[in-house]
């Protein structure tokens, strides 16, 4: 495995050591091998040095998975830049809220996808908000070309100047996560800590080279984005990516390039289990599968096996300001898998404090939020503990089960919600006084949003009016499934909503 302590020294090692094995591998396009991959990368650094893209400068993206995707995330890192993905998921003043917030200089967009022209929604919401877009967009994959070739003179010599000037210590990615009060904050990362998180979820995956990586997770999401193209990087493993995930395109996929590793949501194994042409389908190349993020019963895990030829399924824990704390080990029992987070990873000591939430402490815990040294603060304190917010436990042998949630967060697909988001979004109706918003469980997403309302007096609406209302405003998994209006809402002396009481009543 590569040893290297910057990404553009990983691409280049890559090259030297893969060469021609597969990198990257598209459904119907892109196929480059290492050494062509590094070849592509240097080419947009030299573009973006040619756009006037200077170290230190931040590159967003707002793109679903692909060969451009990579290529251009590489190619920010390799220029010196930062990278800060966005989410696909989210709507024109989400994506804006990110770009704008961290003063992107350049832009790379998809084009018109599935029904969206994003680029069009981002120009709507900075005309509403009063606010410019970055000065350089570049749509992909409509003027990709003509970006490349605006690289003019320069030479690759100042690409490679630009890569090694890069340290270790140098802030590689700001990833935004919401907060409990649903504003996004920006985990802000360092090269070595984003080598090093991908390098022990690689190591403790036993992933190599002769893998075929099946990529779900979003490429903006860590998962995707270092538990995946970077796992694969220092590895040799071949990058395959799906832009939105499909159970019969992924089943497809398997059989068609002999994939064997394969992680993801619990949501997406059941999904291709239960998929009517999963046996007309040769699986018989899956080896591995990583899955977390919501509870995973000990049945999925059996099945995953059973029907699904996993040699190994292991669950991890992690979050977007440290990725990987905990993992499971190869050769854990189904029990333990199902039951448990597995043992710390990465150098990363866990432990639970006294109120019973789990604490995080280790050499790949962020740097800080973007400019939000008080939110910082509150996250890591001075003895370095990163306070996940999670309840948890740890067994006897280290191994860590999470019992429930300090903050109000639950898991819709494998992605976040923070349920004061939604209200917020609930407020701007005109006919709602208040709401409440829980997790509740779901057998295929693991959980989606039940919304307690009450309605301004003498108002109506509908439970469908307020989610088509929501619709705009927030990206689909952050949707409430279900709407319970209510002439109230259960309250403690203090006048707190409680809702313990309204996750007790929804059992």
């Amino acid at each position: 495995m590569l040893q290297a302590d910057t990404i553009p020294a990983a691409v280049t090692a890559a090259a030297h050591q893969f060469g021609d094995a597969t990198a990257v591998r598209e459904k119907g396009g892109a196929r480059l091998s290492y050494w062509a991959l590094h070849t592509r990368v240097r080419d947009v650094a030299r573009a973006l040095i040619g756009n006037g893209v200077e170290p230190g400068d931040r590159v967003a993206i707002w793109s679903p998975n692909s060969h451009h995707w990579v290529v251009a995330g590489l190619g920010t890192l390799y220029a010196g830049a930062t990278l800060v993905p966005v989410s696909t998921r989210f709507t024109g003043p989400e994506a804006l809220d990110v770009i704008a917030r961290s003063r992107a200089r350049l832009l790379f967009v998809t084009g018109p996808f599935l029904g969206t022209d994003r680029l069009a929604l981002l120009g709507e919401a900075a005309r509403q908000a009063g606010t410019r877009l970055p000065g350089c967009i570049v749509v992909i994959p409509d003027t990709w070309d003509g970006f490349i070739a605006s690289a003019g003179n320069v030479p690759d010599l100042a690409a490679d100047a630009r890569a090694a000037a890069v340290t270790g210590d140098d802030v590689s990615d700001i990833l935004f996560t919401s907060g409990t009060t649903g504003r996004s904050k920006g985990a802000m990362s360092a090269h070595r800590q984003s080598l090093g998180v991908a390098r022990a979820w690689a190591e403790r995956a036993g992933l190599t080279g002769a893998d075929r990586y099946l990529i779900v997770n979003p490429f903006f999401h860590s998962f995707g984005y270092k538990a995946g193209i970077l796992a694969c990087l220092l590895t040799g493993a071949t990058i395959i990516p799906q832009r939105v995930f499909d159970a019969g395109d992924a089943l497809a996929l398997i059989e068609a390039d002999r994939i064997t590793v394969l992680p993801g949501a619990p949501t997406v194994y059941v999904s291709i289990l239960d998929h009517p042409d999963r046996r007309r389908h040769d699986l018989s190349s899956l080896r591995l599968a990583v899955t977390g993020a919501a509870v995973v019963p000990v049945p999925l895990i059996e099945r995953m096996r059973a029907d699904l030829g996993f040699e190994q399924v292991l669950t991890a824990y992690g979050l977007t300001e440290a990725v990987v704390a905990t993992m499971c080990r190869r050769g854990d029992d189904p029990r333990t898998v199902a039951t448990t987070c597995g043992q710390a990873a990465a150098a990363m000591e866990v432990r639970i404090s006294g109120a019973g939430e789990v604490l995080l402490r280790g050499p790949n815990v962020m740097l800080g939020y973007l400019d939000d040294a008080e939110a910082t603060a509150l996250a890591i304190d001075a003895d370095g503990w990163l306070h996940t917010g999670d309840v948890g436990r740890l067994d006897e042998r280290g191994y860590l089960t999470i019992t429930d949630r300090l903050k109000d967060m639950y898991i819709c697909g494998g992605f976040n919600v923070y349920p004061a988001e939604v209200e917020q979004a609930l407020a701007g109706h005109p006919a709602v006084a208040e709401s409440a918003v829980i997790g509740v469980p779901d057998g295929r997403l693991g959980e989606v949003g039940r919304a307690f309302v009450v309605l301004r007096p003498g108002a109506t609406a509908t439970g469908d009016d307020l989610i088509d209302f929501c619709r705009g405003r927030l990206a689909n998994y952050k949707l409430p499934r279900h709407v319970e209006f209510r002439p109230d809402l259960p309250r403690n002396p203090a006048g707190k909503t409680l809702k313990r009481v309204l996750r007790q009543e929804s059992m």
